[in-house]
């Protein structure tokens, strides 16, 4: 496999391709292609002697059967999961866009952008309206954009500061453009992450930096104080749509001046209606976009993830619009960073090995994951197949629900361009918006089954991502330089853990579902991306692995029960070479990503905390689901910063406040390994062989250093 740019290029004329200048390239990452390969082969061997060790021994050995069987389990689960993951590191590549070669403004298609909040308490409104803002300022020809909120918590606080956020909006949008701002969150640009920016400008800009700082310090100040008063939630309440900006507005005013269409959606809640959570939100948009502005892409974003580089959308076009790849291409997913990961990222906030690594494997194997947030998706791939997107308008009301007005902008969607335009924002028009968002409009229709985000999972964008990989769509992953979206990560144990679980229990259950995609999507995609989505469905597994690795090998070292061959046995050679070549490559993984042997020892142990505690929380809210015992729920993850957590996660200090349901395993795990450790210890000193117990004394040694912060935080609660 030769490397090299894989060039494409984008053009038409009357109806036909026309070959042209590039639009993007792709190349493949060779060399870490060929380490990997190579690492795979030389790893499923040392694998394949240890597995072979075990059984042979557990079928014909004089061994312990009980604790010989448990941890024989646990090492077929660690090999199963490694096997998943080889299809990541199969062929990794690397894309670059040629904004240049796109078309003039004028021709470029329109782009919807839909973002999220469900509770302003959990979801601070001034955030929120940075990122509506940052949208707004995209580098995007105003009439081709539109920018709709929607509010699942149907707060009043929210539609009072997505006004004032409108207002503010008016010299926000005109200032960026004049100066060609790249940083247009205004709480960022404000803030240390937009120093960069504000070096080596004259008088005029200062004057004019200073004014607006000081309009945006007053929008904060009264946003900030409506939320204090009111923030409550309303569970019970009918649809409410409001166009608060409308292009007809932008006439006579000067391209710099003009700002995009802005709605606020706040959709039909009833305590005795299915809620659907996001993914019913997401469908809402759509059809609410459709009546409106009928853009055939959309931006979707999380509530805390501003746009951070206003050409995201010119960068995806340059996919979207390269007539080889464009008829099956249904998202351009872009990563997700963070802006306020610490140096020390004791928590694994910026997850480096999904998106510098799992990502790029999966590009190359026609698309990876749906991340959930910043990816720029074409809204007919969520309406049918590659080249059949039409295929449900034959009965579009059966499918589609009763609404003329949508089932048009459905077919104009399939039949011509349609660009963004205020003449359809009629009373009319408003009133069939909140037709389309109430929550009785979806009943007898094919919405979160075949049409749409589907509601089958709670992890609705990564499902609906997966669903169309099964379909016969591809996807596009694109790691700019400059991020071109940014978040807020967890900063303490108990949300980082509440979120994981969450996770970890979609996934698990699609796993075992009827589209697991180790028997669903394996029919309908390649191996290599059925094995990535299977690795992603059952990695939680490891959190089983991990808590018999965690108990059998430490009880049998207290007791003097050998597990492993003798150090000088020729046989611990396989056990030594797997364990110490899964550590180099997720060294050389880190290192070759940008990272450290810091970095690696972080992961490593947060990889440990994280599945003896969330991963198996995961896996057993799925298991009370099945069993009847529990429901499904979504628990939003609250994105409030408090001063003194981050304090102690800026200094590289765990904080487990809050945390007590995961710090009950985690705990008896840490103090079960000291205490075997210093029994077994003991047992060596006593006169115990100690070529038998090595493996499980360093095992045991190794789990405990990386134990060193849970320790740290259970002195002071014993001392108490």
């Amino acid at each position: 496999m030769a490397s090299g740019a894989l060039h494409a290029t984008y053009g038409f004329t009357a109806g036909r391709k026309m070959a042209g200048p590039p639009l993007h390239t792709c190349e493949i990452q060779q060399p870490r292609a060929i380490l990997s390969r190579v690492h795979m082969l030389f790893h499923a061997i040392a694998t394949s002697a240890l597995l072979y060790y075990r059984i042979s021994n557990l079928l014909h050995g004089s061994v312990p059967f009980v604790s010989w069987t448990f941890i024989t389990i646990s090492e077929m689960i660690f090999a199963f999961i490694w096997a998943l993951a080889q299809a990541f590191r199969w062929r990794p590549v690397v894309r670059t866009v040629v904004q240049e070669n796109l078309p003039r403004d004028d021709k470029l298609p329109g782009v919807d952008v839909f973002i999220c909040t469900a509770d302003p308490t959990k979801e601070p409104v001034v955030e929120v309206m940075n990122t509506v803002l940052s949208a707004m300022a995209l580098d995007y020809p105003a009439d081709k954009l539109a920018v709709y909120l929607s509010d699942d918590g149907g707060a009043a606080v929210t539609l009072y500061a997505i006004k004032e956020a409108c207002e503010f909006a008016k010299s926000w949008i005109p200032f960026c453009r004049k100066y060609e701002i790249k940083t247009r969150c205004p709480e960022a640009y404000f803030s240390s992450l937009g120093d960069a920016e504000r070096l080596l400008w004259s008088k005029e800009f200062k004057a004019e930096e200073e004014n607006i700082k000081v309009k945006y310090q007053f929008f904060k100040r009264n946003v900030e104080k409506a939320a204090e008063v009111e923030a409550s939630v309303r569970s019970d309440r009918p649809p409410y749509v409001e166009v608060i900006y409308d292009t007809k507005n932008n006439g006579g005013v000067e391209d710099k001046s003009k700002m995009p269409l802005l709605v606020y959606v706040s959709r039909e809640r009833r305590p005795s209606r299915p809620h659907r959570f996001k993914a019913g939100a997401l469908n809402s948009l759509l059809r609410v976009s459709g009546i409106m502005s009928n853009a055939p892409y959309v931006l979707v974003l999380d509530c805390d993830m501003y746009c951070n580089d206003p050409s995201s959308a010119k960068q995806a076009m340059c996919f979207h619009l390269d007539p080889n790849i464009s008829s099956s291409l249904s998202y351009i997913q872009y990563p997700q960073i963070f802006y306020n990961v610490s140096k020390n990222d004791i928590y694994d906030g910026q997850a480096r090995a999904a998106y510098k690594t799992k990502y790029q494997g999966m590009d190359g194997i026609n698309g990876t994951v749906c991340a959930g947030t910043g990816y720029y998706l074409k809204k007919k791939a969520l309406y049918g197949r590659p080249n059949h997107e039409d295929e449900f308008l034959d009965d579009p009301e059966k499918n589609f629900g009763l609404s003329s007005k949508f089932i048009t902008s459905l077919e104009a969607l399939n039949g011509k361009n349609v660009v963004n335009g205020s003449e359809n924002l009629s009373d009319a028009t408003l009133e069939e918006a909140n037709n389309l968002a109430s929550c009785t409009f979806e009943e007898n229709t094919k919405w979160g089954k075949e049409i749409g985000y589907s509601y089958e999972c709670l992890l609705e964008s990564t499902f609906t991502g997966y669903l169309l990989h099964c379909k016969g769509w591809k996807s596009v992953y694109l790691y700019p330089k400059r991020p071109c979206f940014l978040g807020c990560t967890t900063i303490d144990m108990k949300d980082a853990l509440v979120q994981l679980m969450k996770w970890a229990s979609g996934l698990v259950q699609v796993g075992f579902s009827r589209f697991s995609p180790l028997t669903y999507g394996v029919s309908r995609m390649s191996l290599l991306q059925s094995m990535c989505y299977g690795y992603f469905a059952f990695t939680h597994f490891f959190s089983i692995a991990c808590l018999l690795y965690g108990i059998v090998p430490q009880l049998c070292f207290l007791f003097g029960i050998p597990l492993y061959p003798k150090v000088t046995d020729l046989w611990f050679a396989a056990f030594a070479t797997v364990f110490v070549s899964s550590l180099a490559q997720h060294l050389y993984e880190v290192l070759s990503s940008g990272g450290s042997i810091r970095t690696c020892w972080n992961e490593q142990r947060i990889w440990m905390i994280k599945s003896v505690t969330a991963c198996l929380f995961g896996c057993l809210d799925v298991l009370m689901k099945w069993i009847g015992i529990a429901k499904a729920s979504f628990r939003l993850t609250n994105k409030a910063i408090d001063q003194e957590k981050l304090e102690k996660y800026e200094k590289g200090k765990f904080d487990f406040q809050g945390a007590k349901m995961f710090m009950v395993p985690l705990s008896l795990l840490v103090l079960l390994n000291l205490g075997c450790f210093i029994g077994g210890v003991k047992g060596l000193i006593s006169g115990r062989n100690i070529e038998e117990m090595f493996g499980q004394g360093a095992l045991s040694l190794y789990i405990l250093v990386l134990s060193v912060p849970i320790l740290e935080g259970l002195v002071p609660k014993m001392s108490k």
